[in-house]
């Protein structure tokens, strides 16, 4: 009887505003055959304010296909944008 566990991204959104939405699978397994599966979400934005200081979201422990996603998504004008959009709406706070 041989246990596996992996984990694999199953599903990458990308929402109107930059960001991609990264749904992550726990799959168990016993002997090639399925047993369990469970899900973990998490969302990445194009861009990420410290402070008063916007930089560039770190995705160096993606994997590589969701960071293929990110670098072809998040174009400078996409930053740009969501910046403006984010300031915006924490402006009047």
């Amino acid at each position: 009887m041989a246990l596996t566990k992996e984990n694999i991204v199953d599903k990458l959104e990308i929402v109107e505003d930059g960001s991609v939405q990264i749904r992550k699978a726990t799959v168990i397994k016993e002997d090639g055959t399925e047993l369990s599966r469970t899900f973990e979400r998490y969302v990445l934005h194009p861009s990420t304010k410290t402070g008063d200081t916007w930089g560039d979201t770190d995705i160096s422990t993606e994997d590589d296909r969701t960071k293929a996603v990110c670098s072809a998504v998040w174009t400078d004008a996409v930053k740009s944008s969501y910046q403006t959009a984010y300031d915006a709406s924490f402006a009047s706070e």
